[in-house]
């Protein structure tokens, strides 16, 4: 079959797979500015990439209109007739990267957007897990342009011109079970502006154009995404919303970012650093005690978390109250999913395989489990099929019946998985919680082997991104540092028994919600003129003030500085539900007493004196 009669019947296949997949493992997938995106004709998608395997995955199943996308491989991968077909029947096209002539290196490219097709690509060039968008390379925006140039030299074709459409995929935690996705399309970009200079035929001019384009596509994906890898921010942000789900999906980004610009900013409070470090502490105590803080807060611990409150840790008897509680929440509902509990308990168990043979790649997490999970899937749904049909002796209408019921099985499983998860969740944080509690106290980590599990494991550098790099005091150039970070320690290859985290991540819990109401305070006492550096998109969004310069000569303008006020932030935050702890009217307590049956534990500057 040629490319130009290909239906594209792989891609639809894969699309509805994929799915399934999607429906399974994310709780929601909310596309957002999809009006933006053109029913027919050219366009270009740039997208973000953070995700692996998975941002091609979401960006298919729910682009807008359900417009079939064609993504680059390889040319040298089309040479067989068969892997030909088949490429381009699952929505590949080609790209020369040996040819040095950009017309025949975007021959595949020029071919479908001719046709009114959508090509999408990934123009960070890797997936990666960082605090911002490391790099924009050029080849979307030199795609863009030679499309351009052949639309013009080709009039009698009644081409149309190529459209840009900004996507940034964003998860609320993008290697969690049952997490939530969300697409935004950005405002439309135009090549017109870029035309006169791109197709001047003075030297280097072209190649200046391109970059002006790629410059444009950047400050748009920087408009739509935040800096979802900073711990201390999320951190914050599932302390203010400690219900998961409390945050409107609609909201989730320029919240994320909001508290990302707050705490990239090491001076704008006095306790703004500590803050940050108690914040990070607790974070990584969870993850090495495989707890979250929304599931912490849903079990009944303290009675307040108000810094001028004493508080403490729950007695022995009262742990058990809660466990006995969680136990007969979770059996009630049992009956019910048993069934489907015990025939995806292959799903569950390949999926958790998957994340642990990459525990170390955040990006590469959630892909496995999707991958390994479907894979079960595959061997689990048919055998399923053919036992119905069996008993419906293979008839035509059996085979009907039994597809019928394996599906409505499928959407049982989804529809009863969240809550009963949850319920799990909190039934085995409860059982966490009593076995630590009623665990001798000298049996807890040391604070000198607790060190290492209250820094978050920091991602390996990825040799693919192209990183600044600033000129050292003698002139040799040093990578850029960035956002100020932790420094990593070497954690053991073995966590320790959640046993002997529990007392420490209550206390750290305790600790945080303390230093993150003294930040807030000192934010607020700051007074309505008090300016915080701010991403400059969100500046403009909400009154800040945005200050752009030029550099020398005039011909690029050097990045913005931006402000918003402290009171609007405060203010911000709080209209869309976020619970921000108050010291009240009381002085700050330097420490607060915790105890347990008769064991007491007060707060140093560490946030953990005993």
């Amino acid at each position: 079959m040629s490319q130009a009669n290909d239906t594209k019947a792989l891609h639809r296949l894969i699309r509805f797979i994929s799915s399934l997949a999607v429906d399974s493992f994310f709780h929601e997938v909310r596309v957002v500015g999809g009006e933006n995106v053109p029913r027919h004709g050219p366009i270009i998608v740039t997208a973000t990439h953070h995700n692996m395997m998975l941002d091609p995955v979401i960006l298919s199943v729910g682009f807008p209109h359900q417009r079939m996308l064609n993504y680059w491989s390889k040319a040298s991968l089309f040479a067989n007739p068969i892997i030909r077909w088949i490429l381009f029947s699952s929505g590949n096209i080609p790209v020369d990267r040996k040819s040095k002539d950009r017309q025949v290196l975007f021959k595949g490219t020029i071919e479908a957007l001719s046709r009114g097709e959508a090509v999408a690509l990934f123009p960070e060039g890797t997936s990666y897990t960082e605090p911002r968008i490391m790099q924009v390379k050029d080849g979307a925006a030199w795609a863009a342009m030679e499309y351009a140039k052949y639309v013009r030299e080709n009039p009698d074709k009644g081409l149309s011109d190529v459209t840009i459409i900004p996507a940034a995929i964003v998860y609320t935690n993008k290697s969690k079970y049952r997490s939530s996705v969300v697409m935004e399309f950005g405002n439309p970009i135009s090549v017109e502006p870029y035309k006169e200079q791109f197709f001047s035929s003075a030297e280097g001019v072209s190649r200046a154009a391109v970059k002006r384009l790629t410059r444009t596509i950047e400050r748009e994906l920087l408009f739509l995404v935040f800096r979802n890898t900073l711990y201390a921010a999320r951190m914050a942000r599932e302390l203010l919303w400690e219900k998961e789900g409390s945050i409107k999906l609609e909201d989730f980004v320029v919240i994320s970012q909001t508290l990302v610009d707050l705490f990239s900013n090491p001076d704008v409070t006095p306790n703004a650093r500590s803050a940050k470090r108690h914040l990070l502490g607790y974070y990584s105590l969870l993850q090495s005690a495989h707890l979250s803080n929304s599931v912490l807060s849903s079990l009944p611990l303290p009675p307040s978390l108000e810094p001028n409150t004493s508080t403490s840790l729950p007695g022995r008897l009262y742990t058990l109250l809660i466990l006995i509680r969680d136990s007969i929440a979770a059996l009630i509902p049992l009956p019910f999913f048993f069934i489907p509990l015990v025939v995806h308990s292959p799903v569950y168990f390949m999926g958790r395989l998957g994340a642990k043979l990459v525990e170390d790649e955040e990006e590469t997490q959630a892909q496995n489990k999707v991958a390994f999970g479907l894979l079960s899937l595959l061997l689990i749904y048919p055998a399923i099929f053919f036992f119905l049909w069996a008993l419906f002796s293979y008839t035509g209408l059996g085979a009907l019946l039994a597809a019928a019921l394996v599906y409505l099985f499928a959407v049982y499983h989804i529809r009863m998985i969240d809550g009963n998860y949850e319920r799990a969740k909190r039934f085995i944080a409860a059982w966490r919680v009593l076995v630590g509690v009623w665990t001798p106290k000298k049996w807890d980590l040391s604070l000198s082997a607790l060190s290492p599990y209250t820094q978050p494991r920091l991602p390996p550098a990825n040799p693919w991104i192209d990183r600044p790099t600033v000129s050292s005091s003698n002139g040799e150039p040093q990578e850029s540092k960035g956002q100020e970070e932790p420094p990593a320690k070497e954690r053991p290859a073995r966590r320790p028994p959640s046993r002997r985290l529990i007392r420490h991540v209550l206390r750290s819990r305790v600790v945080a919600v303390n230093a993150l109401a003294e930040f807030f305070d000192h934010l607020a006492r700051s007074g309505r003129d008090k300016k915080v550096k701010a991403s400059p998109h969100l500046a403009r969004m909400f009154g800040g003030e945005v200050s752009v310069s030029a550099s020398e000569g005039g011909a690029e303008a050097s990045p913005p500085e931006a402000w918003r006020y402290a009171s609007e932030i405060i203010g911000f935050l709080e209209k869309r539900g976020a619970q921000i702890p108050t010291l009240g009217q009381g002085p700050l307590r330097d420490a607060w007493a915790l105890s347990s049956e008769g064991e007491g534990y007060t707060t140093g500057e560490d946030g953990f004196t005993s």
